[in-house]
C-alpha cells in the first residue's frame, strides 16, 4: 500500500477509525457513524475526513463519493462535550488552529476531483450542514432538518465557508436568513430553496445517492473532474475569463481517449464505455 497522509491507498483497503468507509466498484461511501448521538463530529473525525478526501485525489479506482449518516440522521455538528466544551477553555491561538482545521474539511472536499453526493435524512446541523453544503449534489428526505446553527450558540454564520458557498446554492437572501437566524429548514423547503437537488423516501435516499454515484463514476471522469474544477474556480472570474478558462479546459478534454470513444460509439450507434482517460 502507498502512504497518502495518514490514509493508505487504495481506499478500498483502508480501515477508517473515526468514520466508516466502504468502496463498492468505483464508488466510496463515507458514513458518519455515531448514531446514538446523531453522528456528531469529533476532533479526530474532522481530521480523518480531511485525510480521506485529500487521499482521494491519488486513488484512481474511486470515481465518485457518497457521504451519509447512520441511524436515520446525517450529522448533528460538533460533539457538545468532545468539541464545544473544550473550545470554551481554549485561547485565541488554539481556537484559530481549530477553525482552520474545520475549514480544511471543505477545502479537501472541494479540491478532491471526484463528485461528492450527500444522502441526507434526519438531523443535518452545524458542521453537518456544512458538509452537506460542500458536497456537489444533495439528496434529502422530507424528514430532513437542515440548520446552520452557529448563530444559536453565539457564533457568526461565517463558518467553514458558509458565507461564500451557501449563497451560490440558494441565493444571497435565503442564505442570509438561515445564517442570521439559525432556523431549521425542513426537507421540502430545502428542496424548494434548491439546497436539496431532490427528495427521496428515508429508506431509499442512500440507494438513490449511490445509484447516481455509480452513474457519474461510469461517465467521462476526467471531464467530470474538470467540470468540478471549473465550477469552483469560475466564481472568482469575470465572464470573459471564465469563457477563456473553459476553452482551455474543453480543448484538453478533447485530447482524451474518452472523447474519441464517444465519437466511435456514436458512429456505431452504440453507448460509449468511458474509462476516465
Amino acid at each position: 500500500m502507498t502512504a497518502a497522509n495518514p490514509v493508505t491507498l487504495p481506499l478500498a483497503g483502508y480501515q477508517a477509525r473515526h468514520v466508516r468507509i466502504a468502496v463498492e466498484g468505483k464508488v466510496a461511501t463515507i458514513t458518519l457513524d455515531r448514531p446514538d448521538k446523531k453522528n456528531p463530529l469529533t476532533f479526530e473525525s474532522y481530521a480523518e475526513i480531511v485525510d480521506l478526501f485529500r487521499a482521494a485525489a491519488k486513488d484512481k479506482g474511486v470515481k465518485a463519493f457518497v457521504v451519509t449518516g447512520a441511524g436515520g440522521n446525517f450529522c448533528s455538528g460538533g460533539d457538545v462535550f468532545e468539541i464545544i466544551e473544550p473550545l470554551t477553555k481554549m485561547g485565541a491561538t488554539e481556537l484559530l488552529d481549530f477553525t482552520r482545521m474545520t475549514g480544511e474539511v471543505v477545502k479537501a472536499m472541494r479540491a478532491c476531483p471526484q463528485p461528492i453526493i450527500a444522502a441526507i435524512d434526519g438531523v443535518c446541523a452545524g458542521a453537518g450542514a456544512i458538509i452537506a453544503m460542500a458536497s456537489d449534489i444533495r439528496l434529502g428526505t422530507a424528514k430532513a432538518k437542515v440548520a446552520f446553527l452557529f448563530n444559536r450558540v453565539g457564533l457568526a454564520g461565517c463558518d467553514m465557508g458558509a458565507c461564500a458557498i451557501l449563497p451560490r446554492i440558494i441565493g444571497q437572501g435565503r442564505a442570509a436568513e438561515l445564517l442570521y437566524t439559525g432556523r431549521q429548514l425542513g426537507g421540502e423547503e430545502a428542496e424548494r430553496f434548491g439546497f436539496f437537488n431532490r427528495l427521496a423516501a428515508p429508506d431509499a435516499v442512500l440507494g438513490q445517492a449511490q445509484k447516481l454515484a455509480v452513474e457519474l463514476a461510469g461517465g467521462p471522469t476526467f471531464a467530470n473532474a474538470m467540470t468540478k474544477r471549473m465550477l469552483e474556480m469560475e466564481w472568482a472570474m469575470s465572464v470573459e475569463e471564465a469563457i477563456e478558462a473553459e476553452a482551455v479546459a474543453q480543448a484538453l478534454c478533447m485530447t482524451t481517449a474518452d472523447f474519441a470513444r464517444a465519437f466511435e460509439a456514436f458512429s456505431n450507434k452504440a453507448k460509449p464505455v468511458f474509462q476516465g482517460n
